[in-house]
């Protein structure tokens, strides 16, 4: 149990690993993957492990606040700076400073706020909406999003140049059908909290439930096993927790459709002709002013996360040029 980030499946300890290190630096991270999939844990964590951690930890869903209403969620407003802001408020950033900001779905946020947002990573600065003056912040972003931000590019609908600032130390969590050996100590811990919060005494799990959790795909990942459990636990009136097919839905609802799928690897195919292409100019080299990830304008660490997870031997281009 790390921050109730629970298991110990090999694709869980690979993001735990991450945590430990880019913790304790002041790097802004982007946390990816399905949804339900825990990704406000995993910022949770790292904001516990820096020298941050005294501070605030701010948690924003940049899908939940309305479109007309995100900049002044974020960066505050003056004193009449629109109908209704009877006094000057406040923003997440300002209210947030010396501590993290956790801009979770953060690829649901308009064009605008984005160029807001770039200019905070850059120049560790903003403005009020209404207001002339700059402000000096000084807070640790880290982003999450379930959303493919190379197709929401190519749409127009994310700024490239903010996602480059925002992908500065990737971590991608796994979905919970990918760590399956993890389920068992899953059901027991929400178990266990869902029985003490009804009061109920519940001593063990039933194999077959085990077996029936384990098989099921898990479409909404972490946060349905919590539900299903909950559910489970309220109706349970024996100390083995059980429960019978029935909860099981005939078809769960597939993450994404087969075009977006389709698209997505495209993106994806097109993403990696793109960095050999730029290795293979540069002749294997991947940072310095002739190296790839200056051609590519992107951060070297970017890029070097981008070689392993699309699995690109930049070695060979270095044979190539020679």
């Amino acid at each position: 149990m790390y921050d109730e980030i629970i298991g110990t499946s090999s694709a869980l300890r690979k993001v735990l690993s991450l945590v430990s290190k880019v913790a304790p630096t002041d790097a802004t991270v982007m946390v990816s993957g399905e949804t339900g999939t825990g990704k406000e844990l995993v910022a949770r964590a790292i904001h516990r492990r820096c020298r941050r951690s005294s501070r605030a930890f701010i948690s924003v869903n940049c899908a939940a606040i309305p479109r007309d209403l995100v900049a002044s969620e974020l960066f505050g407003h003056e004193k009449g700076a629109f109908t209704g802001a009877f006094q000057r408020r406040l923003g997440r950033f300002e209210l947030g400073d010396g501590g993290t900001i956790f801009l979770d779905e953060v690829g649901e946020l308009p064009v605008e706020t984005q160029i807001a947002l770039l200019r905070i990573l850059q120049e560790h600065e903003f403005e009020r909406v209404g207001g002339t003056r700059a402000i000096q912040t000084n807070v640790r972003v880290i982003a999450a999003t379930n959303r493919n931000l190379h197709a929401a590019i190519a749409a127009g609908d994310f700024r490239s140049d903010l996602f480059y600032r925002l992908d500065v130390f990737p971590i991608e969590m796994p979905a919970l059908r990918e760590r399956r050996e993890d389920i068992p100590a899953l059901v027991e811990y929400f178990v266990d909290r869902s029985a003490r919060k009804l009061g109920k005494n519940i001593r063990g799990v039933n194999s077959k439930t085990l077996e029936l959790f384990q098989s099921y795909p898990w479409p909404g990942n972490i946060r349905e096993l919590q539900n299903v459990i909950e559910r489970s636990v309220i109706v349970c009136e024996t100390e083995n927790f059980s429960v019978d097919e029935t909860w099981r839905p005939r078809q769960p609802v597939a993450t994404e459709s087969k075009s977006q799928s389709e698209f997505s690897q495209k993106l994806v195919s097109q993403e990696k002709a793109m960095i050999e292409a730029a290795l293979s100019e540069s002749g294997g080299q991947v940072f310095g002013t002739s190296g790839a990830a200056a051609k590519l304008g992107i951060h070297r660490s970017t890029l070097e996360s981008k070689i392993a997870s699309l699995k690109i031997n930049k070695y060979r281009f270095k044979t190539a040029s020679a």
